[in-house]
């Protein structure tokens, strides 16, 4: 089972989003995540793990994928997603 992982613990738990909304990397607080593309709701779905700036992600299927938080932005696999703050 994934380790429960509060804001207060990390501070990239929460909504990542395009630039264009197409795709909306959601980091759940108990280390799963779950990943929109455009109007097909999860469209991905797995666990991570984030090791200082660095995530790695496996989804449900077993494909592996990384990424980093760099200035307050996650590049992930080609993309780049942005905090999405609520309104």
């Amino acid at each position: 089972m994934a380790k429960q992982i509060s804001k207060e613990q990390h501070p990239y738990v929460g909504m990542w989003v395009t630039k264009d909304g197409y795709i909306r990397h959601e980091l759940l607080p108990n280390g799963r995540y779950d990943e929109a593309r455009g109007n097909r709701k999860s469209a991905y779905r797995g666990s991570y793990t984030i090791t200082g700036n660095h995530i790695d992600y496996v989804d449900d299927t077993g494909f592996t994928a990384d990424g980093d938080f760099r200035n307050g932005i996650l590049y992930h696999a080609g993309m780049v997603l942005y905090r999405e703050e609520k309104k």
